[in-house]
């Protein structure tokens, strides 16, 4: 599912033939024809967590890579049960749930809206205007869409429901009171507010904090009427158990280091390297001790801006030489 971001971010401006639409299981291809006028959300969501999801890890071995001509658009990668997994699942999610929301309080659908429920007297100072984000809503959406491929009584599908709802949960909790003043010469005498979802950036930092602190997780097989059924556990008990709100994983990521089909990793080779950094965007770590090459490189920059009264900027256009780093 996660190729209908990446394949068809069209969709809003042609009609909808949910048949197709490859890779659908049949709940979700149910749910595409009941529902098919938030498919564009849909769409629109899993792109924007795709970019998400590039823009986290810029700096890291693996950074997100999409593979154009497959419907498994991270490759091999997303075979495992990594972090790489955990977090592609839960961003994935969240911006299904973020974008729905969005769509409905813009009144771009008709089966949702506004939330209704925040009403009457809030508190001092202010008063309920504005539409209200229906998370509650976006939230079922992308449970419904997300969540309909992971019906096995297995350890990964266990492991993909709990970080897709990470993922959702991260929206409620960073749901914040969003006003506007009105009054005569931009005076607050009189304050509207209404629940917003926060920029979708600070969704994907907030996950990118979950993946970094990840939990390591066991299989357990347990026998019951239906059979054979797998369950996490956490794999170091001195650790605190992960909530609903972390993501989870229980094999270990390749180091990306080295172009591997098998795994899906690229490689570092040739990717740019931040020489004066320690970290993982470092040459040092990027580019896993192999080294790195130098070049210049020119770059036409705006320069000497001056201001003019009134109201206007002139700059002149200025020729700089950067050194860029790459690894060997």
């Amino acid at each position: 599912s996660l190729a209908i971001g990446h394949q068809y971010s069209s969709l809003g401006t042609q009609p909808i033939l949910c048949g197709s639409i490859p890779g659908l299981v049949p709940k979700q291809l149910r749910f595409c024809r009941n529902y098919v006028e938030i498919m564009p959300s849909v769409a629109e969501g899993v792109k924007i967590g795709i970019q998400e999801c590039q823009h986290q890890f810029r700096g890291r071995r693996w950074n997100c890579t999409t593979v154009n001509d497959s419907l498994a658009i991270f490759g091999p990668v997303l075979d495992k049960a990594t972090r790489e997994s955990a977090f592609v699942h839960a961003i994935a999610s969240a911006g299904v749930a973020f974008a729905v929301t969005r769509s409905c309080a813009e009144g771009s659908a008709n089966i949702c809206g506004c939330d209704a429920r925040h009403k009457g007297s809030p508190g001092e100072g202010w008063k309920w205007g504005g539409c209200s984000e229906d998370v509650e809503f976006g939230t079922t959406v992308s449970r419904e869409f997300a969540d309909a491929r992971e019906n096995r009584p297995d350890a990964r599908s266990a492991m993909n429901r709990h970080n897709n709802e990470a993922g959702r949960t991260s929206i409620i909790e960073l749901m914040h009171l969003k006003c506007k003043c009105h009054g005569l010469s931009g005076s607050c005498e009189v304050k509207t507010c209404w629940w917003s979802q926060p920029d979708f950036r600070v969704i994907g930092d907030y996950l990118k904090d979950k993946y970094d602190s990840a939990s390591e997780m066991v299989v357990e097989k347990h026998r019951e009427s239906r059979g054979w059924v797998e369950t996490l556990r956490p794999k170091y008990n001195f650790f605190k158990a992960p909530t609903e709100k972390d993501l989870v994983y229980y094999e270990n990521s390749p180091n990306f280091c080295e172009p591997n089909p098998e795994t899906g990793s690229f490689g570092t080779r040739d990717r740019i390297c931040n020489v004066t950094s320690h970290g993982i965007d470092g040459c040092d770590l990027l580019c896993c001790g192999r080294g790195h090459n130098t070049r210049t490189e020119k770059r036409k920059e705006k320069c000497h801006c001056i201001f003019h009264w009134c109201c206007y900027v002139r700059c002149q256009e200025c020729i700089r030489v950067y050194d860029v780093h790459t690894c060997k």
